[in-house]
């Protein structure tokens, strides 16, 4: 060894990535050609492949249902988890599928919860719902309450992305003395999205507000960006967490 080298920075060793500790995604789009999901089967057998070889023993894919763009049911979205059922048998995949839906919440959406109307739920009565990802809806706080008063829980997707939440506080403060479930996106403690939704991530894993984990994939780039995981800092830190997932 030279001398200089004393003074090289060794590289970093990092873990590999696996997702063993999850046990289960409940956040995905993964039946082909419903939404801006996975565009074909082979797309989405490609990526139901390498999540099984991550670890994970049950995938709960959630398409999107939204009234302006994605106007599925329940109905449409049970037909493509038979296919996708089928094809995953067929191509030896070992891994169980279910489906639910990521709900857009909006006056429909509203709507349909006072209306009794069918809606897909998972788990303990679970209901996974998003926002648009600038504007704080005006009825938020009205379709929680709605949806509560129905006997369902609501998971708030990905809450680390919504602009309006990161700089507001008291709409956090509010959101978590209600018990609302935060489930926040692994790609988004990677960097992917961009850093502010990273850090904002982070801060809500450090408080200990998350209470699952999703890969809300849709295609092989998501998954090649969630193997860098490992890079991150909370990575040991997220794995120990007491996560929802695993009683799925």
């Amino acid at each position: 060894m030279g001398f200089l080298d004393l003074f090289k920075k060794k590289p970093e060793v990092y873990e590999d990535f696996g997702l063993d500790w999850l046990e289960v995604d409940m956040h995905s789009h993964l039946i082909p050609g419903i939404d801006d999901g996975s565009k074909s089967m082979e797309e989405s057998l490609h990526l139901i492949k390498r999540m099984s070889d991550y670890g994970l023993r049950k995938i709960i894919t959630t398409p999107h249902i939204m009234s302006e763009y994605y106007r599925n049911t329940p109905e449409i979205i049970r037909m493509g988890l038979e296919d996708l059922r089928r094809a995953v048998k067929n191509e030896g995949i070992s891994i169980e599928i279910e489906a639910a839906a990521e709900y857009y919440m909006d006056e429909i959406f509203l709507e349909k919860i006072k209306n009794g109307e069918e809606v897909l739920t998972f788990g303990d009565n679970y209901i996974l719902v998003e926002t648009g990802f600038i504007n704080k809806p005006q009825m938020l706080l009205e379709i929680i309450f709605q949806l509560e008063m129905a006997g369902y829980k609501p998971i708030l997707a990905h809450p680390e992305r919504y602009q309006y939440l990161i700089g507001d506080k008291e709409l956090l403060q509010d959101l978590t003395d209600r018990k609302i479930l935060f489930q926040v996106n692994l790609l988004s403690l990677t960097g992917f999205y961009s850093k502010p939704v990273k850090d904002f991530g982070d801060m809500l894993v450090e408080k200990g507000l998350v209470r699952f984990f999703g890969t809300d994939c849709h295609n092989v780039r998501y998954l090649d960006m969630m193997e860098t995981l490992p890079k991150s800092k909370l990575y040991t830190k997220i794995k120990s967490l007491d996560l929802l997932n695993t009683t799925l």
